[in-house]
């Protein structure tokens, strides 16, 4: 099997992890997860972190192809829109996006003209649908449970999970944002235990568990059919759905999720501006 190449950046701020995964024969690049930051005090943007990507891309001489999404993030916003425009490559994102956005878009009470039927990506990907990267084989695999259009992607010998696993000592992603399911996030997460052991798979999220020094980013599905803390060993159904339950019933809404799922739900693209030529985000008050 041709593995692909694997550069990851940390942001610090979101704990967020960007992979690009490049061909070395071909120079083709794929880009997951960008981040555009987000002061929340100011409400000003900038592509510090995008800007490293596109330096990256630039040494290495590499064409970008895909800017994928696993999930319409909440915890960050999207820096899918000025890469397209930097670096070129078609948008993708889940088929299942437009269960989110018929949520969201009524939670922001968005514009009449918001679609809610995933036509801000180039592409939304169905489970099984494939693509190449080079001659390396890519696979859309259907993850639902964390989000209803949550999408992991094998490519090659790694998979890029989002939020659907965390590293074996932190364990799995909550399940309690709308349309999602710890029941369904089992199965999902069967689904990619049937990967070959030996399969790198790189996370979306690391925050360091208790004990551990550094942020990490890459395991084997090995490792997490062993190890890890919420799934691994015997673990059933019927013990990680009580366990997952009962863990997000206590834990707070991340600190982005306002400005960053309103931005996502639309490809990373801002609302349209006001009357007044500013773009706003909405604060719904006691919606969620």
């Amino acid at each position: 099997m041709t593995k692909p190449s694997v550069q990851s950046f940390f942001d610090t701020p979101t704990h967020t992890i960007t992979h690009i995964a490049y061909d070395v024969a071909s120079k083709e690049a794929i880009i997951l997860d960008p981040v555009l930051d987000y002061c929340e005090a100011s409400g000003r943007t900038n592509t510090g972190a995008a800007d490293l990507l596109i330096e990256f891309i630039e040494a290495k001489g590499l064409k970008t192809k895909y800017i994928i999404e696993t999930h319409a993030h909440a915890d960050h916003l999207s820096s899918a829109p000025y890469l397209k425009e930097k670096l070129g490559g078609q948008t993708v994102i889940g088929a299942h996006i437009d269960a989110v956005q018929k949520v969201f878009g009524g939670v922001f009470n968005a514009e009449p003209e918001f679609a809610t039927d995933g036509s801000q990506f180039d592409i939304l990907a169905d489970d099984g649908q494939q693509f190449s990267l080079g001659d390396i084989d890519v696979t859309a695999l259907h993850t639902p449970g964390h989000t209803p259009a949550c999408m992991s992607w094998l490519i090659g010998d790694a998979v890029f999970v989002g939020d659907t696993l965390f590293m074996p000592d932190y364990g799995t992603a909550r399940c309690d944002f709308p349309g999602g399911s710890a029941e369904t996030l089992y199965n999902s997460i069967q689904k990619l235990f049937a990967l070959p052991d030996e399969t790198r798979v790189f996370l979306c999220h690391d925050y360091k568990a208790p004990g551990r020094d550094e942020f990490v980013w890459e395991t084997t599905i090995g490792e997490e059919k062993r190890h890890n803390k919420h799934v691994g060993g015997d673990a059933d159904m019927d013990s990680f759905v009580k366990m997952r339950t009962e863990r997000d019933a206590g834990l707070a809404m991340p600190k982005l999720i306002l400005p960053s799922v309103q931005v996502n739900m639309r490809a990373g693209e801002f609302p349209p501006a006001e009357d007044n030529g500013t773009v706003y985000l909405k604060i719904p008050l006691n919606a969620l």
